[in-house]
């Protein structure tokens, strides 16, 4: 910063300099040496999650935890047990003593819906952490080094983009009698780690010339510093949407592979909840034993695409400022989906000129 000073506008006889341009005086503002603090991995850390602070994000986030919250403290908040059968209220509609109803076999349906939540919770959140720390490991490394080990990495994800996912469940589940929920989240996680895999190679390739890895690969900083410290806060809304994005594909999987039967029905889950009710003949009829099934497929995977949605207007600089935008019209009772929400006149000053009709003017101005 620079300001003039009284040796500048003066001689030293007092009179003024006759030069146009006064020379200036310069002086160091606060900071150590003119540098920016540097940022630490904490603080990168918390601004990379940052993107979680919009509303859809937080609605999502809210959402989603009322369902976890359900899978944990599910023998606490459900009135019966998922298989107690009541032999005086078979395929009874909602009630006051089954607020849900009650299936063939006299079975509460909110008791199952509860005690389901939880196979959807694990099998969604165990695969969706297997797939997530693949595609970090694959695929920074794989966009951070260059030459064959890189090419190498990027076929072995091209090839596991066109695995089916569901057929090689059908045939994994043949093999056990009773397959745990864990086998199934892991095949889920190991068959849906490529896509995230290879957004964050191209993120990393992107990433790998900028000065502040050129200057800690120039410091001699060891390889997983840099990706740890450097890197990985850079991608953490990637790496976040890539994390929700596998979650849905799971429950989704998890949830057809059980209304198709191939989870043996023992795995309570929502799926398995629809498949009972369409092999007893529950459609359209007994519509109290599979729509609150579908409704919670349905609102779960609302609350995973808010938080995606977030996600994307946070990275996003056009969606981020039109959001922002947005709610500062909506501050001001502006409606949002007007053209033209309000037209600012401008007073002309008493001493200004009046308007010219030179076309010429009228361009510069």
């Amino acid at each position: 910063m620079s300001v003039p000073t009284q040796s500048d506008t003066t001689a030293p006889d007092g009179s003024a300099l006759a030069t146009g341009m006064p020379e200036t005086a310069t002086f160091r503002t606060a900071g150590v040496d003119g540098e920016p603090p540097r940022k630490t991995f904490w603080s990168q850390l918390a601004q990379a999650f940052a993107m979680f602070r919009n509303r859809k994000s937080i609605a999502g986030l809210i959402i989603l935890g009322v369902f976890v919250l359900v899978a944990i403290f599910a023998p606490l908040i459900a009135p019966y047990g998922p298989t107690q059968k009541d032999r005086t209220a078979l395929r009874q509609p909602p009630s006051f003593e089954h607020w849900l109803g009650t299936t063939h076999m006299g079975e509460d349906v909110l008791s199952q819906i509860i005690f389901g939540t939880r196979g959807v919770v694990v099998v969604g959140f165990l695969s969706a952490i297997i797939a997530t720390v693949i595609a970090i490991t694959i695929g920074v490394i794989a966009g951070y080094v260059r030459g064959w080990k890189s090419e190498s990495l990027s076929a072995l994800t091209n090839v596991f983009l066109v695995i089916p996912g569901i057929p090689l469940i059908i045939i994994v589940a043949s093999q056990f009698e009773n397959p745990p929920l864990i086998v199934i989240a892991a095949v889920l996680g190991l068959t849906g780690w490529a896509w995230g895999a290879r957004v964050l190679r191209a993120q990393t390739m992107s990433l790998r010339n900028r000065d502040f890895i050129q200057a800690a690969r120039a410091n001699g900083e060891p390889l997983r510093r840099i990706i740890t410290v450097e890197m990985l806060p850079n991608l953490m809304a990637l790496i976040a949407s890539s994390f929700v994005g596998t979650v849905t594909a799971a429950i989704l999987g998890l949830t057809t592979l059980a209304f198709i039967g191939v989870i043996p029905v023992s795995n309570l889950n929502w799926g398995t909840i629809l498949f009972w009710a369409q092999q007893n003949g529950a459609f359209p009829r007994l519509w109290w034993w599979y729509v609150p099934a579908g409704l919670c497929i349905a609102i779960i995977g609302v609350a995973l695409s808010l938080i995606n949605f977030g996600i994307d207007e946070y990275v996003n600089p056009r969606l981020r400022s039109a959001g922002e935008r947005a709610r500062a019209m909506k501050k001001k009772g502006l409606n949002v989906n007007d053209p033209v929400t309000a037209v600012r006149s401008i007073p002309t000053p008493a001493s200004a000129p009046p308007a010219s009709n030179d076309p010429h003017t009228e361009n510069a101005k």
